[in-house]
């Protein structure tokens, strides 16, 4: 017989240190030579970013040690930190940057005696310094992305694509560096040079829009010799079309992907710059792009054969081969339920990065040739009994005015306990950051952490979320903290009149954006009985007052309205410490630069005295979204145990936390 056991009790192999030691995901994948190489995070390590090479015998290799941390800043959500290329003489030739200072380096890891990495460019003392992301080697040059700071506030700052001399003589004079494109956007993505050498493709965008919103497709001729790009003219996309990516096919014609149909779909430019078909696979109503958090992610990636490797669905769920004359997709077979934005091909050779609700995030190659998917890096490994995952339940939820709701529910699920009949289980909802952001469905160890343990988890993909179409998108225009937060509600509530949850343990939890919606949701619905904040915005008005960095500096133009003309709905929909009565844990990096500490100092100056259990935790060290371990690990425990002190959970494994009032 199975033991029965109250909800939130049971015991469970999946502790805290083991879900920290999982934390991220692989990316950022490319092919050098015969070779896949990618980036793994590493939070036992600090949370560094580490490159890894499979060669050829399938031995999986870190190419440099620590501490060397392969991670970008640029936007302060970084992207693509690293190229590399086969030469036959001299083995690989790797440019990558280094987080520690932010400059780009080159190393040639198999060289006789392999020498340290060698600097390429300077590093300057002015506000955030410079900042370098989605290289390409390109004659004798690296061309990326420069994000240049010119005073020491956020937004202080200028970008442009340029060209860094490999021969090192940029490394202590910023003067040779090679400006090449000429300034007219605020932001703009790594270049793409066509097949041919004479052009090259990059997308652009200004302030108030994000890249979600409204960008250009820009093509500039390339000089002989030096000199900046040439009649640089956009060609697509524009203020109320999105376009996410854009790449060269091998027959010199430029593909993107925009969303001027209402999803992300692919598209051709002809050579002419003029006549542009229609999308090259209609009628699907799923997405063919997504959000640029990242500069350097890749949707799609054009083969040699004339076909494409796409990554699509609601919610970026299959890699598929696309046929652009014939409109005819087929996806790849396999258990995998969510791509990530990363591929790289060789002949027909394609690779990816998976996961699915059984399975973690893993490095997957796909052979055109035979069909055949397999595992090459990362491979998930079960370190507990997979019977403790938790069974993922794919629903829509109806919310306010009839509109749909996409979630996943994640029961309480043990192999060895069952809860007593008459018991409902508690129930945390799940806020996920952006919030132009989408929670994937894949095995995440923190939800089982939960479920395992007999407390239920259900991810939203509120109003606002991608992987819907842009209609669903837009539902956030002007209603940030108002449509999340109701939909957030509704699913909590729903679950509770089913008879799914319990009505009075339902609790929500976010970071960043999520955050904000949590902490929103306390102050202003009755639904949960307490809430997770971590790494919050909590002071809209400071907010957009210059409180965060450059990129989302405009972000609450579309969400709430322009500050100018609307002070009065910044101020009422930033989160009232006086109207929150439930208990809450907040958890913060000292060194955000997105959502700084200073909003969680002064939102916890207005909560002193009150009468309100809260906690407070913060981490030296981190910034936005935690990533070493030891973090992680008591981040889970203190989430644990609110939970448990709140829900009346009777368990001695969990540290206590000791609440303010």
């Amino acid at each position: 017989m199975v033991p029965t056991g109250p909800y939130g009790s049971w015991p469970s192999p999946i502790d805290a240190s083991l879900a920290a030691s999982h934390d991220g995901a692989p990316q950022f994948v490319g092919m050098v030579g015969d070779e896949v190489w990618w980036i793994v995070p590493r939070p036992e390590e600090g949370g560094r970013q580490a490159l890894v090479r499979l060669r050829p015998d399938g031995v999986e290799d870190v190419v440099l040690p620590a501490p060397w941390n392969l991670r970008s800043r640029v936007v302060e959500y970084g992207g693509r930190p690293w190229t590399g290329t086969a030469r036959e003489a001299d083995g690989p030739l790797l440019v990558f940057v280094n987080f520690a200072d932010q400059r780009l380096y080159a190393y040639e890891p198999d060289a006789p005696g392999a020498p340290g990495p060698r600097p390429l460019t300077p590093v300057s003392s002015v506000g955030g310094g410079l900042r370098w992301v989605d290289p390409v080697l390109c004659d004798g040059e690296v061309w990326c992305v420069l994000e240049e700071f010119t005073g020491e506030a956020p937004t202080d700052v200028r970008r442009v694509i340029a060209a860094v001399p490999l021969d090192g003589t940029a490394a202590e004079d910023r003067g040779a560096v090679r400006e090449l494109s000429d300034g007219r956007h605020r932001f703009v993505t790594g270049p793409r040079v066509s097949p041919d050498g004479t052009q090259v493709a990059y997308i652009g965008w200004d302030h108030p829009r994000m890249p979600w919103d409204g960008t250009e497709v820009l093509v500039a001729e390339i000089p002989y010799g030096a000199g900046g790009f040439t009649d640089t003219r956009s060609l697509a996309g524009g203020p109320d079309e999105s376009v996410c990516q854009v790449e060269w096919d091998r027959d010199g014609t430029l593909l993107f992907s925009s969303d001027r149909g209402g999803w992300w779909e692919l598209y051709r430019l002809r050579r002419d710059g003029h006549r542009i078909s229609g999308a090259l696979c209609l009628g699907r109503e799923e997405e063919f792009g997504g959000p640029l958090w990242q500069i350097g992610q890749r949707w799609f990636h054009p083969l040699d054969s004339g076909l494409i490797a796409v990554v699509h669905g609601r919610g970026a769920t299959a890699l598929g081969i696309l046929d652009p004359e014939t409109g005819e997709l087929v996806d790849a077979a396999g258990p995998w339920t969510t791509w990530a934005a990363t591929l790289a091909v060789q002949g027909d050779r394609i690779v990816g990065v998976a996961a699915s609700p059984r399975s973690a995030y893993e490095v997957v190659e796909l052979c055109t040739a035979t069909g055949r998917a397999r595992v090459i890096g990362c491979p998930h490994d079960d370190r507990v009994d997979a019977a403790y995952y938790p069974e993922p339940l794919i629903r829509t939820f109806t919310g306010p005015e009839g509109r749909d709701i996409h979630a996943h529910i994640y029961p309480p699920h043990h192999p060895g306990r069952i809860a007593p009949a008459e018991e409902l289980p508690p129930y945390v909802v799940w806020a996920h950051g952006g919030p132009t952001g989408h929670a994937p469905l894949v095995l995440d160890l923190e939800i089982a952490y939960f479920t395992s343990r007999g407390i239920g988890v259900a991810e939203v993909n509120y109003g606002g979320s991608t992987g819907y179409g842009r209609e669903y998108r837009e539902r956030l225009r002007g209603q940030w903290g108002v449509v999340d937060v109701e939909d957030c509600a509704a699913v909590a509530l729903a679950l509770a009149d089913e008879g799914t949850a319990d009505r009075n343990r339902l609790a929500l939890r976010g970071g960043s954006a999520g955050g904000y919606t949590t902490a929103a949701s306390l102050a202003d619905t009755d639904v949960y009985a307490c809430g997770t904040i971590k790494y919050p915005v909590l002071d809209l008005i400071s907010w957009a007052n210059g409180e965060t960095h450059d990129l989302e500096s405009h972000y609450l133009e579309s969400l709430i309205g322009p500050l100018a003309t609307c002070p009065e709905v910044y101020a009422e929909r930033s989160p009232h410490a006086d109207r929150i009565t439930a208990p809450f844990l907040l958890l913060q990096g000292l060194d955000d630069p997105i959502c700084p500490p200073v909003q969680a100092e002064r939102f916890l100056g207005q909560m002193a005295g009150r009468g309100v259990p809260h906690a407070y935790l913060a981490f030296a060290g981190e910034g936005h979204g935690f990533r070493g371990a030891e973090t992680i690990r008591r981040a889970l425990e203190a989430e644990l145990g609110l939970y448990v002190q709140v829900f009346g959970i009777e368990r001695d494994d969990v540290p206590r936390l000791e609440f303010k009032k």
